[in-house]
């Protein structure tokens, strides 16, 4: 377990003290002796990285006065930022435009032959961050030391304008993504009941939150579904994936089999109920959860034809997606992409206080209320929603698409052009 800690805790996701700028871990006040067990020996060697790569990145910027650097995970070329970039390289070949990734990462295949690539986290990501007209990411901590650029970002040092094109959609409170926290430049929302919480509670400035969209959804049109294909998608837990002394107040992780994450998935793709299920119907179940809790997926022992573990980066969240028939989720902000495809879904919360304590308070989005599925809290109803939606076709329920209607207020594959347009206005 500790081993696999360790891992997941020094993956680039916003790690160190990127962290800190939560308010809460595990959904309390974190001590500062908590915000120290976040700090890395490798933050401090970025802090002479920065420092020599500044007069570098001043004198470089003379000669690149409009160049946009474009990132999502550090391993990634799959969200938002591979999908604007993409877009860019197609649609507008004249703007200066890099892409940021590991040379290491599978992913570097599929942008390296679109355009300028520089390899994340090195000094050349440092000069190209520093000398950047505009750093545009799916992710908070999307830059070459997400601990140093929070410290120099926050804190009024490094004054260079900054776009947050969303890793989902904002549906909880998130007091990290705050402007104090922040300072981003251009917040990206999808639905206009998204924009209204952002802007009345996380503090940015008027003007900067708008509803563009997120680019990755202009590729959802074009789906070929596996009719036999169902997936189960469960998100991360914080406290767990990143601990600290304060996850011990939502339970022990010290094991992890012990965990509640563990003890509810696994009873579900344990389920004789499931498993007759899946055999009777022909149908393949894919269990990819969150990548945050991928180290931990070798605890998952389900010997059954029918069911696929599935690990990064071998399966495409994505493409997942798009080609599965039915969602089973708990939580995750990819059920929004599924339903804005009209498919059916279902989320299965069988730990909803610990999550609501340990991770995300709930904000404006009811479960209950603005889901596009049924909520389940036991493993049978779980089960007795399955078996009604493969009855049924997988057909979708009116309400939900009424909800779909009522949510996503910009439904089209426009995504990308709005998300440009909007960036070169800045």
């Amino acid at each position: 377990m500790i081993e696999d800690i360790k891992r997941v805790c020094s993956a680039e996701n916003e790690g160190g003290i990127a962290a800190m700028d939560n308010k809460r871990v595990c959904g309390m006040e974190e001590t500062l002796f908590q915000k120290l067990q976040r700090v890395r020996f490798g933050d401090i060697g970025h802090m002479f990285l920065f420092l020599f790569a500044l007069p570098i990145a001043l004198i470089y910027k003379l000669f690149r006065r409009d160049m946009w650097l474009i990132c999502d995970n550090k391993n990634e070329a799959r969200d938002n930022g591979y999908h604007l970039y993409k877009y860019i390289r197609k649609n507008y070949p004249e703007q200066d435009a890099v892409y940021a990734i590991s040379k290491r990462s599978p992913d570097y295949a599929r942008v390296k032959d679109l355009g300028k690539v520089v390899n994340y986290g090195t000094f050349l990501h440092w000069i190209f961050y520093l000398a950047a007209k505009k750093n545009i990411s799916s992710q908070k901590g999307g830059k070459p030391n997400a601990a140093v650029c929070y410290f120099l970002e926050v804190n009024g040092i490094l004054k260079n304008t900054r776009v947050f094109l969303q890793h989902g959609i904002v549906k909880d409170d998130m007091p990290w993504l705050y402007y104090v926290n922040t300072k981003m430049r251009l917040f990206v929302c999808t639905s206009a009941r998204e924009v209204k919480y952002v802007n009345e509670n996380f503090g940015y400035p008027e003007g900067y939150v708008k509803q563009l969209g997120i680019c990755r959804f202009d590729a959802l049109f074009d789906m070929q579904v596996k009719e036999k294909q169902i997936l189960l998608m469960p998100t991360w837990r914080s406290w767990i994936a990143t601990p600290t002394t304060a996850s011990y107040e939502i339970e022990d992780i010290s094991e992890f089999r012990n965990t509640e994450f563990f003890k509810g998935w696994n009873e579900f793709l344990g389920s004789e109920r499931l498993h007759n299920i899946l055999k009777k119907n022909d149908l393949k179940l894919i269990f990819y959860p969150h990548r945050d809790m991928q180290a931990f997926l070798k605890y998952f022992d389900i010997r059954n034809e029918n069911i696929i573990i599935a690990k990064w980066p071998e399966y495409d969240v994505q493409e997942l997606l798009k080609e599965s028939r039915y969602l089973i989720t708990d939580y995750s902000s990819i059920a929004m992409d599924f339903a804005y495809m009209k498919k059916r879904l279902m989320y299965y919360q069988f730990d909803y206080q610990d999550f609501r304590k340990g991770q995300y308070p709930e904000g404006y989005y009811s479960y209950e209320k603005d889901g596009f599925g049924p909520v389940c809290y036991e493993l049978d109803k779980a089960l007795d929603e399955l078996e009604a939606a493969i009855s049924e076709n997988y057909e979708n329920k009116e309400i939900y698409l009424r909800r779909h209607s009522d949510f996503f207020d910009l439904y089209d594959n426009q995504n990308c052009e709005r998300n440009y347009q909007a960036i070169k206005e800045l």
